[in-house]
């Protein structure tokens, strides 16, 4: 099932991507640094909710309380 994310504090501003069962695929973010978040999206294709979790959930981005990839763990 495809689902679309509104992030929030970040410069990309929503995130796209698909679940099926618990595996993520096609993460498409929209905004932000392009070639940075086209390599995460590359590298996640086919990780797990817990997965992500695990790895990106708290990450901040300078002086933000968030980040892109924060904001995709909190997605899934």
């Amino acid at each position: 099932m495809r689902y679309e994310y509104k992030t929030e504090n970040t410069c990309s501003q929503i995130i796209s991507f698909d679940i099926d069962g618990n595996v993520i695929t096609n993460i498409e973010f929209y905004g932000g640094c392009n070639g940075n978040l086209k390599a995460i999206a590359k590298l996640l294709e086919g990780a797990t909710v817990g997965e992500i979790e695990e790895k990106l959930l708290g990450n901040t981005c300078g002086r933000r309380p968030t980040s892109c990839t924060d904001q995709l763990a909190r997605a899934v």
